[in-house]
């Protein structure tokens, strides 16, 4: 595959913490769309997310790194967090291909339902223009870009259709893996040594330190 011809893959979120839901995706999408590489960007701050802690950048960078190992496709991307601020998507496309070689195609893995958010999305028409957006659909879902026409041509909604993802859903949620941690337990959803390193870092109440997070005004909170 020659660089003109490269496609290669984005998949965004909290990831606090990664699991094998995130994976499962990015693998899948690699699979389907024949993905060169799949970029997994955490957000600093989420926009429909503002209000809820993460846990600190250094350390959901680091689990994403460690959860990466099982597939030499996938790999951790931290533009996000090195901007800092609200993570708009069009910055992080801009970004994304201003580091890829020219010719490059960015394939935006999102899930169904953000297409009818997408419309409200920080300059949403020149990002539907610079990304190939690729809806993961969940069982008896039927995505619906037709909101999309009003940002641009009819074109640009029949490729969303075409590039729909029809992936197995997968149990796995951070929220439920957090829970888990906290408790006390051992999440079954967690790849290969990502546990370890969590442990060693003592993250969502698990192993000797204790959990941090970062709360929306960007300030570090202990949790027990």
């Amino acid at each position: 595959m020659t660089a003109a011809e490269a496609r290669v893959g984005w998949l965004g979120g909290s990831f606090d913490p990664v699991h094998e839901g995130h994976l499962h995706i990015a693998r899948g999408a690699a699979d389907a769309l024949s993905l060169s590489r799949v970029l997994l960007v955490p957000a600093y701050r989420a926009p429909h997310k503002l209000d809820r802690p993460l846990a600190p950048d250094e350390d959901r960078l680091a689990l994403l790194d460690v959860a990466c190992r099982v597939d030499p496709r996938l790999s951790a991307c931290d533009v996000e967090l090195r901007r800092g601020g609200v993570s708009y998507s069009i910055d992080t496309a801009r970004e994304l291909l201003a580091s890829l070689p020219p010719g490059t195609r960015l394939l935006a893995i999102v899930g169904a339902d953000t297409l009818a958010e997408l419309p409200t999305w920080r300059q949403a028409g020149e990002l539907l223009r610079l990304v190939d957006f690729c809806p993961v659909a969940r069982a008896g879902q039927e995505p619906d870009p037709s909101p999309l026409l009003r940002l641009g041509d009819a074109g640009i909604v029949d490729g969303i259709r075409r590039r729909t993802l029809r992936l197995p859903e997968h149990p796995a949620s951070s929220t439920e893996v957090r829970a888990v941690l906290l408790a006390g337990g051992v999440p079954p959803w967690l790849p290969p040594g990502v546990l370890d390193e969590l442990r060693r870092r003592g993250m969502y109440g698990y192993g000797a330190g204790g959990a941090s997070v970062r709360d929306s005004s960007g300030i570090d909170r202990s949790r027990p």
